[in-house]
This record gives C-alpha cells, structure tokens and sequence, in this order.
C-alpha cells in the first residue's frame, strides 16, 4: 500500500474525515501515466468535480488518498482501489468526475476492508511472439511454470535477493487467442510479484519479445473477492 498527500487547500481541516472508497479502470494509453502523476490527476479531476477532499492538517496541507496496489507503468487494470478521504459522508457522483481517457471510475462505496487484506491478484499476460506456436511450444511453457521451484533475483529495498515464487504463483494456464494468453493469481503484498519477475522465469528459448499484463480482480487469503 502506497500513501500519496498531493495540492493545497484553504479547505478547515479539523473536521471528521469520512473515506470512500474508488474503484477504477487503467487502460490503453492510460497504462503509461506513473503512479505519481495519476494521483496528481485525480486529484485534480476530484476537485473540479467538487468533490469536498479531506486534507491534513500544518503549513503544507495535502489530501488524504491512498492507493491499494501501486499498478506498474506499462500494465493495465480493471480492478484499481483508491481511498480518499472526505469532509463529509455524501458518495460523490462519479459520473461527475472527468478523467483522462483510459481512466474510468467504476463504483464509489464506504470500505469495510483494509488493503492490508488484500492477498492475490488475478492477472492476464499476453505474450508476443514473432513466431508460428506450435503444441510443443504451448506444453515447454507449461512445463516451465510447473516446476517445483522457480528461482527469481528480486530486487528489494535492502538489494537484490534469490526467491523462490512458485508459493506465490498459482493456477497458471496458457491459451491462444491470436497471441499466447497467460492467465494466474500472483502475490500481490510480501511479496509484491510484477511482470519483471514473471519475465524472470521463462527460459531463454521460450522467452516472449515483450510482455503485457494486465489485473483482472483482488482477493483475500481465502480467494473472496475483495472489495
């Protein structure tokens, strides 16, 4: 979880703090915005809406948003949760909150949840090959992702480190859909697994010129979809 304070206001900031809870679309060329400039965008897109945000109280006053999984520049998402605090208890419209093209609120709601509960993500990766698939291509992925142990370096805050994902990788499937289409659950928090690690397992002879993915749904340790 990511916790990002942005802009001023003359807004008081004493008051009660209500939060909602925004669930979001990231797509198209929206992929490429960073996690930083799209906290700036919906910020700014929330307060031309008139949306009444909650900010801290000091010199430098900033609102209350946070993110629940930071998306990685270059993927797309269908199931994004941000939580901003509010001065009041009124749901916002959202149909009245203008954003980018590639950026859709879907729903606003009163969390009951915290990210902290968050446990797995859905994913889809498509693979691009500039190459004919043939069956036996189709069973060496397969094979390379059925491994007992998939050893990956992964780089944290303390350096690098040698991980073994495959606790943190599960349900894995290969399909074709014009290209090969990799669907899984991955670790969405310790650890957090991206597109960099999964790259990091294929072998050398069935590596993909480029990867996309993109988040499908969330859920819990007990795979509920979380909300």
């Amino acid at each position: 979880m990511m916790k990002c304070y942005l802009g001023a206001s003359l807004r008081p900031a004493g008051a009660a703090m209500s939060k909602v809870r925004f669930k979001y679309i990231k797509s198209g060329r929206a992929k490429f915005i960073s996690h930083l400039d799209l906290m700036s965008t919906m910020q700014r897109a929330f307060l031309r809406a008139g949306v009444a945000l909650k900010y801290s109280e000091g010199f430098n006053p900033h609102p209350y948003m946070s993110v629940a999984l930071p998306l990685q520049v270059g993927c797309e998402s269908s199931c994004e949760l941000i939580d901003v605090g509010l001065m009041d208890e009124t749901l916002p419209d959202i149909e009245s909150i203008v954003l980018p093209e590639g950026i859709q609120i879907l729903e606003a709601y009163k969390p009951s949840r915290k990210f902290s509960e968050i446990v797995w993500v859905a994913i889809e990766v498509t693979l691009h090959y500039n190459k004919n698939i043939t069956q036996n291509f189709m069973e060496q992925l397969n094979a390379c992702f059925a491994r007992e142990n998939l050893m990956i370096t992964k780089r944290t805050k303390r350096g690098f480190k040698e991980l073994d994902i495959a606790p943190y990788l599960k349900n894995v499937e290969f399909d074709i859909d014009g290209e090969v289409i990799m669907t899984a659950q991955i670790s969405a928090q310790d650890p957090t697994l991206n597109l960099m690690d999964i790259e990091s397992v294929l072998e050398d002879e069935i590596k993909p010129e480029h990867l996309e993915l993109k988040r499908i749904d969330i859920y819990d340790s007990n795979m509920i979809r979380f909300k």
